[in-house]
């Protein structure tokens, strides 16, 4: 495995990061704990979670099996850089929501920080998340919230998840202001297929010494070579949901099928190449790979050692061209 830096931190994290989104609702507690464990064997350090995962009544699941996973003891909570996150609703299942139980106030902040923490059977969180911008709470009360829990020691740094540049550079610029260390990084869409990222999260990130951490690289099973899954009738999780809705695109299926032509002529594999691709991108500390079984985890471990040469990432940018960095996207 290879390691970088959080962003502008000293902490070292691997260029993969291992998602859990997937354990409870299609990962057994059981397997859950064989791929965190193959993870670790890997070389993986970078676990990310969310509190709302396991989602539904359900809601908290996954820190659970997290928890249950780190409770085995050999040093498995040592050697995990934690990450999860907030702003969901985490109230009483089946009945009207209830205040100051979502979003990023003070109060529910540290309502989470406490919740997770039990869940998750450990006394600090390293990566704590805004898992989306809350536009009715002052940025101030949220970082005075967050002083108050690193200086308790229950969370060591912080990120932002789906912010917009904007968003990024107010947050810490009221950090900066107030004398607080900021957001470490920005967990973000960004793949091959949707570059929206290029325009300004990733440059307002790196401005501000942030690490970028895609979700989604294979962009819900698209660019993990879902035509070729679809002629030969396997990868339930390709040819269903978002993936199928989109190749009903005529245009996306004949982008799609460009992609994989081009990997077929090269004897690459459409997965890993997703995965190297975002690897390669200037200020990507590492995406994140939520598989379900240990096949998937052993792909996405190939990736890290996969070089794309410069023709492959010259007709991957004519295939998928992006839309560059603004204001020249949009202007001139």
């Amino acid at each position: 495995m290879k390691y970088t830096q959080l962003g502008r931190t000293g902490l070292k994290v691997s260029r993969l990061v291992l998602g859990t989104m997937n354990f409870g609702p299609q990962t057994s507690e059981a397997d859950s704990h064989a791929i965190m464990d193959a993870a670790l064997d890997a070389g993986i350090n970078f676990f990310d979670t969310a509190n709302v995962y396991g989602w539904g009544e359900n809601k908290g699941r996954t820190e659970e099996i997290i928890g249950t996973w780190f409770a085995k003891g050999g040093d498995r909570r040592e050697k995990v850089v934690l990450g999860t996150k907030v702003y969901g609703n985490m109230g009483p299942e089946g009945e009207p929501p209830w205040p100051n139980y979502d979003l990023l106030s003070a109060l529910n902040i540290r309502r989470a920080v406490e919740a997770s923490l039990k869940r998750l059977q450990t006394d600090h969180i390293d990566l704590y998340q805004f898992h989306h911008i809350d536009r009715r709470t002052p940025v101030e009360e949220i970082w005075q919230a967050v002083d108050t829990l690193i200086q308790q020691g229950k969370i060591l740094y912080t990120g932002s998840s789906n912010f917009p540049g904007w968003k990024i550079a107010q947050t810490n610029e009221v950090a900066q202001k107030r004398g607080s260390y900021g957001l470490v990084s920005e967990q973000c869409l960004y793949n091959l297929a949707e570059r929206r990222a290029e325009m300004e999260v990733i440059p307002a990130a790196q401005e501000y010494g942030l690490g970028v951490i895609p979700w989604s690289p294979l962009h819900g099973g698209l660019l993990g070579g879902a035509i070729r899954k679809e002629r030969e009738g396997g990868g339930a999780r390709s040819t269903s949901g978002r993936s199928s809705t989109a190749l009903a695109d005529t245009k996306v299926r004949e982008q799609i099928q460009a992609y994989e032509d081009l990997l077929g002529k090269h004897g690459l594999e459409p997965g890993e190449v997703a995965l190297a691709w975002l690897l390669g991108r200037p200020g990507v500390t590492g995406p994140i790979v939520g598989p379900r079984t240990a096949d998937q985890l052993e792909s996405a471990l190939r990736a890290v050692e996969l070089e794309l040469s410069d023709e492959v990432l010259t007709s991957l940018d004519e295939i998928f061209p992006g839309t560059g960095p603004s204001p020249e996207a949009f202007a001139w």
